[in-house]
């Protein structure tokens, strides 16, 4: 005769959201926190790495004089 037991199988374990987690940990208020230093940083980081060479340059003209 067969055997008609059911195997169950393991349910699908959800990992949770990566923003869910992000929330959880630093709250909504951080995360705009961390959002808009990181624009003001990578702002800063492109214009000045831009002009570094040019400004250190007229310092030093500037200075020796």
């Amino acid at each position: 005769m067969e055997n008609n037991n059911t195997i169950q199988e393991p349910a699908e374990e959800k990992k949770p959201s990566k923003w869910k987690s992000l929330v959880k940990k630093f709250g909504i208020g951080g995360i705009i926190f961390f959002t808009v230093k990181g624009i003001i940083t990578s702002t800063l980081i492109y214009f000045l790495g831009k002009n570094f060479w040019t400004v250190i340059s007229n310092y030093f003209s500037t200075m020796f004089e």
